[in-house]
C-alpha cells in the first residue's frame, strides 16, 4: 500500500524533499521526470503506467533485466534465512562463497576479496590498502602520491575524487583532495595544439613511461579504467596501452589497481576487460554488474602478496583497519550468485557479441553525420559525441544542453537515455535480446536528428 493519493501528490514530494544525484534540481522539477514504479524485463514503468526501454541498464549496473526470476527467488531464499549479519567477528556463507567465485573468475593471482558497498568504495579500500602495504610490506617505505589518468572518474568519495580528473565533477572540492601525478588520456579526437592523432598517442605512451619512473620510489599506486574511461564520455583506449602500463607498473614495483567498476562484468565483450591484454591487476575494483543490477555491493580483490604485508599478531597494529556496516551483505551476495549462475546458463557473453556486431553496424550510419565527431565503440559501451561542427569540432553551447534534449527526445519515444554532456551514451544490458538493442539504436538515431533539429544552427 503506498501512502500517496495520485501521481500529482507524489511528484510534489518528489520535488520538496528528494535530491537527486547529478542533477540541477531547478531543471528537474520543470521537466516532470518519469517516476518509476515498476519494472519488467527491460522495460521501466512510471507512475502513469508509462513504459521505458532501459536503454542504459539502469546507470550501467543492470544484466539480466528486472524482475529475473533466478534472482528473485535467490533474494527471497535468502530473506527467510538471514538479511544482515556483520563481517566484524563473523562470516557468512554466501559471502565466503561469493568470495571463492569472484577468486575462480577474474585474472589468476587476485585472492583475496575485500567487499564494501559502490564503486567509489571498491576504489577507497584499492586505495587505502595500497598505502598502507608499502608501510607494512618487507622492504618497509613511505609513499605519498598515486598516479593516475587523465579525465579519469573513480568515483564520488574524497579518495577517489582525488584521482578522478574530470572537471567538471571535481574542481568545486580541489582543495580537499590530495596530489596525484597524472598521465594524459590516450585518446585522440581533440588533442592539443602541436600535436597530430598519431604524435599525441605517441606522446602518451612515452608520457606514461616518464611519470612512472619519475615517480618510482614514491607511488603507491597507478589507477585505471582498463580500456574504456566511462563517464569521461566513453573513451577508448588503443590496443595495447592496458599491457603497456602493466609492465612499465610491473618494472617500477608499482600495484596496478584496475578500476573494473564500469567496464566489468561483461561490457567490453569480455567478462573483465583486463582480459582483452591478459592483464592482472595487483587490485581490482568491482561493483556495479556484480549482483545483476539488484543490490548495493562492490568487491576489491588484492593478489597476495599485497594482503601477506597485514599479517601479524593483533598487537602488531597490521590490521587493515577499514569496514563497512554492510559489508558482504548476504542479500546482495545471494544476488551475486544467483547472477553469475545466469551469465552461464544463459550464455550472457554470447549474447553480448552478437550486441557488439549490431551496435557496429546499425550505428555506421553516422560516420558522415554533420554533427558526430565520433562514435566511441568497445563491447556494448558506446559513445556518439556530438558537436555543432563535425570539420572544426566546434561543440554546442552549454546552455542549450543538446545531449540531455537527445534524452527528452528518446523518453518521447519510450526510451530512457542519459548523456554524458553532449555525448549520447548507449548501454544496453548485456543479456538484453538484439531485437531490444536494434530497437534502442532506432530511438537513439531519430533523438539524435529530433535534438538537432530543434536547435537553430
Amino acid at each position: 500500500m503506498r501512502g500517496y493519493h495520485d501521481v500529482a501528490e507524489l511528484r510534489s514530494w518528489d520535488n520538496e524533499h528528494l535530491w537527486h544525484p547529478f542533477t540541477p534540481m531547478t531543471a528537474h522539477r520543470r521537466e516532470e521526470t518519469p517516476i518509476i514504479v515498476e519494472a519488467n524485463g527491460f522495460d521501466l514503468i512510471d507512475a502513469e503506467g508509462s513504459r521505458y526501454l532501459d536503454g542504459i541498464s539502469s546507470l550501467w549496473c543492470n544484466v539480466h533485466g528486472h524482475r529475473v526470476p533466478q534472482i528473485d527467488a535467490a533474494v527471497r531464499q535468502q530473506l527467510d534465512r538471514m538479511a544482515h549479519s556483520t563481517l566484524l567477528g563473523l562470516s557468512s556463507d554466501v559471502a565466503t562463497e561469493l568470495a571463492r567465485r569472484l577468486v575462480e573468475i577474474t585474472p589468476e593471482g587476485l585472492n583475496k576479496v575485500f567487499y564494501s558497498d559502490s564503486g567509489a568504495t571498491a576504489v577507497e579500500v584499492a586505495l587505502k590498502l595500497a598505502y598502507q602495504f608499502h608501510q607494512q610490506k618487507p622492504t618497509a617505505e613511505q609513499r605519498d602520491t598515486f598516479i593516475c589518468v587523465g579525465n579519469a572518474y573513480h568515483g564520488d568519495t574524497i579518495g577517489s575524487v582525488s584521482v578522478g580528473g574530470i572537471d567538471l565533477f571535481h574542481r568545486v572540492y580541489r582543495h580537499m583532495l590530495f596530489a596525484t601525478a597524472t598521465v594524459p588520456s590516450p585518446v585522440a579526437l581533440h588533442v592539443p595544439d602541436g600535436y597530430t592523432s598519431d604524435s599525441w598517442l605517441t606522446h602518451c605512451y612515452t608520457e606514461v613511461e616518464r611519470v612512472i619512473k619519475e615517480n618510482r620510489t614514491r607511488a603507491a599506486g597507478f589507477v585505471i579504467e582498463p580500456l574504456v574511461q566511462g563517464a569521461a564520455g566513453i573513451q577508448v583506449h588503443p590496443p595495447g596501452y592496458l599491457k603497456h602500463v602493466r609492465e612499465l607498473c610491473s618494472a617500477a614495483n608499482i600495484p596496478l589497481i584496475a578500476d573494473e567498476v564500469a567496464v566489468g562484468f561483461g561490457r567490453t565483450g569480455r567478462l573483465f576487460a583486463c582480459e582483452h591484454e591478459q592483464v592482472r591487476p595487483d587490485i581490482m575494483c568491482l561493483a556495479k554488474g556484480i549482483t545483476g543490477g539488484y543490490l548495493p555491493l562492490a568487491a576489491t580483490l588484492v593478489a597476495d602478496e599485497i594482503f601477506d604485508a597485514f599479517l601479524g599478531e593483533p598487537h602488531e597494529g597490521r590490521t587493515f583497519f577499514h569496514g563497512h556496516t554492510y559489508t558482504g551483505n548476504p542479500l546482495g551476495c545471494a544476488a551475486a550468485l544467483a547472477s553469475l549462475d545466469l551469465f552461464e546458463s544463459n550464455q550472457v557473453m554470447a549474447n553480448v557479441r552478437q550486441q557488439e556486431e549490431l551496435l557496429a553496424r546499425r550505428l555506421t550510419v553516422l560516420q558522415d553525420h554533420p554533427h558526430v565527431a565520433e562514435v566511441r565503440q568497445r563491447g556494448i559501451m558506446v559513445g556518439i559525441e556530438l558537436v555543432r561542427d563535425r570539420e572544426t569540432l566546434e561543440a554546442f553551447p552549454a546552455e542549450n544542453r543538446l545531449g540531455h534534449q537527445v534524452t527528452l527526445a528518446a523518453r518521447r519515444r519510450g526510451v530512457i537515455l542519459r548523456p554524458l554532456g553532449d555525448v549520447i551514451v548507449l548501454m544496453p544490458a548485456p543479456a538484453m535480446p538484439t531485437e531490444l538493442v536494434d530497437h534502442l539504436c532506432d530511438v537513439a538515431l531519430e533523438s539524435i536528428d529530433d535534438a538537432i533539429a530543434s536547435f537553430s544552427l
